[in-house]
């Protein structure tokens, strides 16, 4: 998992703080196929609800109104049920509001495949095997720019198309998904999961356009 890449040219999108909300977390919303993420840290994440659907809502300090809200993995629950694909690779456990939302959809918390690595640290998105993200965002609300201004975190990354990059990531990530490296890894007796030893994944999904960014 060594390597440096030759140099060349590729299309792609540059991605900074409420950016990440508006592209990023679209395209996943958007899914059709599949959903793969890897993150250092894993929380919750509330999103729009631009269907005014009953969900928490927040009122703006201006006093014009209040949006509604729900979480991400309502929106995922609502893939799962058409069939999508979600994986979620992650180093540090789920938050307990992640964790106590998952336990109120139980058709979700059996269809999200979630699995544990502690030296996790890079950062993915890919959707239906034709969008990626590489940048620093963890999936939190913080990294993804769903919090407000001032609250957010600083966060760069690119996001493309590009079929050289999406084999080679989605290469690496199922390499850790199913263990390849545990044998090898030197922080196995810390790792509250070692991932060696499970069945392997289905291959990577047949790509689908790329999602129109969101303005």
């Amino acid at each position: 998992m060594d390597f440096v890449e030759a140099p060349r040219s590729i299309a792609a999108r540059f991605v900074g703080g409420r950016g990440h909300y508006e592209h990023v977390v679209q395209a996943a919303m958007e899914a059709r196929r599949s959903v793969w993420i890897a993150t250092a840290n894993l929380k919750e994440l509330m999103v729009e609800d631009h269907r005014a659907a009953p969900g928490r809502r927040r009122t703006s300090r201006a006093g014009k109104g209040a949006a509604a809200y729900r979480s991400i993995l309502a929106v995922f629950d609502e893939l799962a049920g058409r069939g999508v694909e979600l994986r979620i690779l992650h180093a540090s456990p789920p938050s307990g509001p992640f964790q106590r939302e998952l336990a109120r959809h139980p058709a979700l918390k059996r269809a999200l495949a979630l699995r544990a690595c502690p030296r996790v640290h890079f950062k993915a998105v890919v959707v239906d095997g034709g969008f990626l993200y590489l940048g620093s965002a963890n999936w939190t609300g913080a990294g993804l720019g769903a919090k407000g201004t001032g609250r957010r975190n600083f966060e760069l990354g690119f996001a493309t198309a590009d079929d050289l990059l999406l084999d080679r990531v989605q290469e690496l990530y199922e390499r850790v998904w199913r263990g390849a490296e545990c044998a090898r890894c030197k922080l196995r007796d810390v790792c509250p999961a070692p991932l060696d030893g499970p069945a392997r994944a289905p291959a990577a999904p047949a790509r689908t356009p790329l999602p129109k960014a969101r303005r």
